[in-house]
């Protein structure tokens, strides 16, 4: 590298990698830092590369390019093939970048888009790198033990009450780490599992696809731009990975669930039933009682959570009847059905879907908009059905007793 090249780099953290004939360029950024977009743009604009990659994945990168993007979303099929809670978390996670970003008067992922407007403009390559986010939090999730779960969950919802103001210097110092590492801070150093699927599986993952799209390329120079806290670890795989193609397919694999994990729906279906069956054998008169006390707590459970969401009327009349239903089936969560009911009384505008990422940035905003609002009614209803499952069963017991 030449002195004049070097000179580019000016303080930004980088890593060389040569493999074979092809020169890496890895370039640490923080994800909202205005310097880091600024070093992309004036990195590309030397000429000096041949191709860039960036720490995107499909999905992200086309939620960042394209904002029409939103309107595209279909509501009951994200309820029904139950991937409600991971569009949350989604969201949740682009909302701590926007509220950052906004401080500074910047868009979230400028870095990354600076490099994508710069390789349009020069004509150069563009390779998408990082792993599919919903594949990584469900690995993330899979890993982790229910209280653990439960715990990231509440980081994301917590995330969304902090209006903490951050410094321009404690952004840059997220060079020293990763966004979605932040996000997690208060348990995730204590939490291997989710650094593994965060972080570590992902370097291995970016590390590959460099390779994957450049080994066949001899001679190439390729800037790799990345959050500043897999630097390292991206470095050291692609040094040491010699089989790519293996590893990709491998970190894209979801692990199995844990069997207690899948057991404890039909173990809780098989006690409530059972208990039923029991108190009918007794009397009557405690078989209807043990009725009511399952559908009244748990459906009552449920309705508050999503009055709590201010769900429409109606939908909240379905949570006192569903829930109760819903929590002897396996197959379906009360939040399934309030949020489709919800979605079809208050059917989102088009101008839901075009503010729907900065309306999500406020607490309100997930009230106000009425995208994120079903997501809202979704959680809270399911949140009141789960409790009420389990404050059912107890209550069920004492009767028996």
């Amino acid at each position: 590298m030449t002195p004049e090249h070097k000179e580019l780099f000016a303080d930004e953290p980088v890593e060389h990698v040569t493999i074979g004939s092809v020169d890496y360029a890895l370039l640490g950024t923080a994800h909202v830092s205005r310097t880091s977009a600024e070093a992309v743009r004036r990195l590309l604009e030397s000429g000096h590369y041949d191709a860039v990659a960036i720490e995107l994945c499909q999905s992200r990168y086309q939620a960042l390019t394209d904002r029409e993007s939103w309107r595209k979303l279909n509501l009951f099929a994200i309820l029904r093939e139950g991937k409600a809670g991971m569009m949350m978390a989604s969201l949740a996670l682009s909302a701590y970048q926007r509220r950052i970003a906004e401080q500074f008067g910047i868009e979230p992922g400028a870095e990354m888009k600076a490099a994508i407007e710069a390789a349009d403009q020069a004509g150069l390559p563009l390779q998408l790198i990082d792993r599919e986010i919903g594949i990584t939090l469900r690995r993330a999730s899979r890993r982790l033990s229910l209280w653990k779960r439960w715990v990231m969950v509440n980081g994301l919802i917590l995330s969304l009450f902090s209006r903490e103001e951050i410094s321009e210097e404690d952004v840059e110092r997220l060079k020293e780490g990763d966004l979605l590492t932040e996000t997690f801070s208060e348990f995730s150093e204590a939490s291997p599992e989710l650094y593994e699927a965060l972080i570590a599986e992902r370097d291995h993952f970016m590390a590959a696809r460099l390779r994957e799209e450049n080994a066949a390329h001899p001679g190439r120079k390729v800037l790799a731009v990345l959050g500043a806290g897999h630097l390292a670890g991206t470095a050291t795989a692609l040094k040491s990975d010699d089989h790519p193609e293996a590893t990709v397919a491998k970190l894209n694999e979801m692990p199995p669930p844990s069997r207690v994990l899948k057991a404890i729906p039909w173990i809780i279906l098989v006690a409530v039933l059972s208990g039923f069956a029991i108190g009918f054998h007794r009397s009557p008169e405690l078989g209807w009682t043990l009725v009511a006390t399952w559908v009244l707590i748990n459906g009552t459970l449920s309705a508050l959570g999503a009055l709590l969401a201010r769900a429409h009327p109606l939908t909240v009349i379905t949570a006192l009847f569903a829930a109760p239903l819903t929590s002897l089936n396996p197959t379906i969560g009360a939040g399934m059905v309030t949020g489709a009911v919800e979605a079809w009384l208050k059917k989102p505008r088009v101008a839901d879907f075009e503010t729907l990422r900065d309306d999500v940035t406020r607490l309100s905003g997930w009230y106000r908009n009425r995208v994120s609002h079903v997501f809202v009614v979704f959680f809270l209803s399911n949140l009141g059905s789960a409790a009420g499952t389990w404050i059912a069963g107890f209550r069920m017991v004492q009767q028996l007793l």
